[in-house]
């Protein structure tokens, strides 16, 4: 099919949702779609590499912005329209288990939010709250910053089930080393970089040496768990997997408090005196890929993709307005790298007709490549906490602590990591979070390597601007285990918090077990865990794996099976959940693929 041919279709479609075509030819050796921490360093290190490329962002740049610069205020970040994309999933297909989420999001005849059990009149029930950032930089500029290595055992599954050794962890960790520029460590530490571009440094472990409130609450965390406030988290110790206790918080921000990674990278690479060949294009929603029959036994092959140019084109933005966006064509002489995000790249491909032929086809998306995994395998770190309130303001000032635990049903390795301070988080919601005053402290939980990923990410039609149908399935697989390996977290904490001793005690817990030094069942408990976790960090929609995995749809090296010139390079990547935080880990993500990508070149042009 003609290039022309391929621009009137399209047109042809997206005019009659009001949108205005206007065909553009502008072509690059790399064409990166989404600059969150897959493929905002991917592209800087390509154009860095000598090559043309551009960065398409459907969002805007806000990294000049405090609410964004500055990771303390990444409660601020998360809840403003200027980035924001609201999404609402699911948790089940039990319509009575969704109906008790006690944050369930509605839609007021005002247009407003209400948030609970009991809307007002003429309300709309929208779900469960999960918002994403489409701003330069991606998720990488909301989220609460913790920068966690995952266990090893993560990476070493990757090439277990792939056979590429470059999966290691003792292979992954050089691109830790590589992004990494540590400011918490002596500059001979092992294992850490020094030279990179995200910044990593740890709560400030001196409120240990003063006597306080919270430096009680961590003394008795260490006292029941293990560990040290300062004790570093990323280490390359052998048995880190095993290992166990408090640690310092690490975050990818500097010593300043500004936040480090995909917006600073992208900003370095523009400014940087060489002059590399990066365009960035904000307000640029990505709709498709375009796609080139391939010739006799050939695979199709990627050449670019087609744009919606506009602010607020997309329907997760609050400010969309069935806004009409202005129609484009992006060509790729190399590659198209598709790095949305778990939701959004599942998305991308299908609308491309990559994706499950049966899915497609009730849309009438004609079919390049029938891929059924692409947007199922999605997974999640289920989020819980012990949230108590002490018995008097509590005094003393400390960045939250970090605590990994391996309760007694875990498998292999820890299966917690906590984060511990005196705020409160209970999940996501419109306004998000609801404080308690000065009393309060919290552990929040996150469980790592849960045993179900029965989770979807499916279109709900083949218009581009509109949100995908999200159901996480949580508990599907297992779930009386992983509810269990929760349960145990929370007795551990509830141990500590009620072991400090008066006048800080007793704590009037919140949940999951509501009251003072009651004696709920563990059923109980259980069941309030199931119904009100919550999670942020969606993963393994586009997952890796060999190809006799007839879920798998990329690659060890990130390219999609059955297209050629197209990869995926995100979180979605990813075929499990990779420990508690996926952020550094994505980063890291990044530098694998550059790295893969730029081989591949060398050994072409030998």
């Amino acid at each position: 099919m003609s290039r022309m041919l391929r621009q009137l279709l399209f047109a042809g479609l997206l005019l009659a949702a009001g949108v205005a075509a206007k065909p553009e030819d502008e072509t690059y050796d790399y064409v990166v779609v989404g600059s969150g921490p897959g493929g905002a360093p991917l592209a800087a290190n390509l154009a860095r590499a000598g090559f043309s490329v551009t960065l398409l962002e459907a969002g805007v740049d806000l990294g000049d912005n405090k609410n964004y610069s500055e990771i303390a205020n990444f409660i601020q970040a998360g809840n403003d329209e200027k980035s924001r994309w609201d999404f609402f999933v699911r948790h089940s297909d039990d319509e009575e288990r969704e109906a008790k989420y006690e944050k369930t999001t509605w839609r007021t005849a005002d247009g407003g939010f209400y948030v609970g059990l009991d809307p007002p009149e003429g309300a709309t029930r929208l779900g469960i709250y999960y918002p994403r950032a489409a701003t330069l930089g991606g998720c990488a500029m909301h989220n609460g910053g913790i920068c966690t290595l995952p266990n090893d055992a993560d990476w070493d599954y990757i090439a277990e089930i792939t056979g590429d050794d470059g999966w290691l962890a003792r292979n992954m960790r050089k691109y830790f080393e590589k992004m990494e520029a540590n400011e918490y460590l002596p500059s001979n530490t092992s294992g850490h970089g020094y030279r990179g571009y995200v910044n990593t440094t740890i709560s400030d472990p001196s409120f240990f040496k003063q006597d306080s409130d919270v430096q009680k609450l961590a003394n008795q965390l260490i006292l029941v768990a293990g560990g040290d406030v300062a004790r570093d988290i990323n280490a390359p110790d052998p048995e880190r997997d095993q290992a166990t206790g408090v640690f310092g918080l690490a975050s990818h921000a500097d010593r300043n408090g500004k936040r480090a990674g995909s917006n600073t990278y992208i900003k370095s690479t523009l400014a940087d005196p060489a002059k590399f060949d990066l365009t960035v294009q904000l307000k640029t929603l990505v709709t498709k890929v375009l796609i080139e029959q391939g010739e006799g036994d050939d695979n199709p092959r990627a050449i670019g993709v087609e744009v919606l140019k506009g602010a607020h084109v997309y329907e997760a933005d609050p400010l969309f307005n069935d806004t009409a966006g202005e129609l484009g064509q992006i060509f790729a002489r190399k590659e198209v790298i598709i790095s949305g995000g778990t939701f959004n790249s599942p998305q991308i491909l299908k609308l491309s007709g990559i994706g499950p032929a049966e899915e497609l086809a009730k849309f009438d998306i004609p079919l390049v490549v029938d891929l059924p995994g692409v947007g199922e395998n999605l997974g999640d770190n289920y989020e819980a906490g012990l949230q108590a309130l002490a018995n008097k303001p509590l005094n003393g000032t400390a960045g939250p602590i970090s605590v990994f635990l391996k309760t007694p049903t875990a498998r292999k390795v820890r299966n917690i990591q906590a984060w511990c301070g005196t705020f409160s988080f209970e999940g996501f919601w419109p306004g998000f979070p609801t404080e308690y005053g000065p009393s309060q402290y919290e552990c929040a939980v996150v469980h790592i390597n849960p045993r179900s990923q029965a989770g979807y990410v499916r279109l709900r039609s083949k218009d581009p601007r509109h949100m995908p149908d999200i159901n996480l399935n949580f508990f599907a697989e297992g779930g009386d285990e992983d509810l269990t390996e929760l349960l145990d977290a929370a007795k551990t904490f509830r141990k500590a918090f009620n072991s400090v001793g008066e006048p800080i005690t007793p704590f009037e817990e919140r949940h999951p077990c509501p009251g003072i030094n009651q004696n709920c069942t563990d059923e109980a408990q259980k069941e309030f865990i199931k119904l009100q976790s919550y999670s942020h960090h969606a993963t393994s929609t586009c997952k890796i794996g060999p190809q006799d995995d007839p879920m798998a749809v990329l690659d060890s090296k990130f390219r999609v099976y059955g297209v050629n010139n197209l990869r995926v390079v995100d979180a979605s990547a990813f075929p499990k959940v990779p420990g508690a935080f996926p952020v550094c880990p994505t980063f890291m993500l990044a530098e694998k693929a550059s790295a893969d990508i730029l081989s591949q070149v060398e050994e072409s042009t030998r």
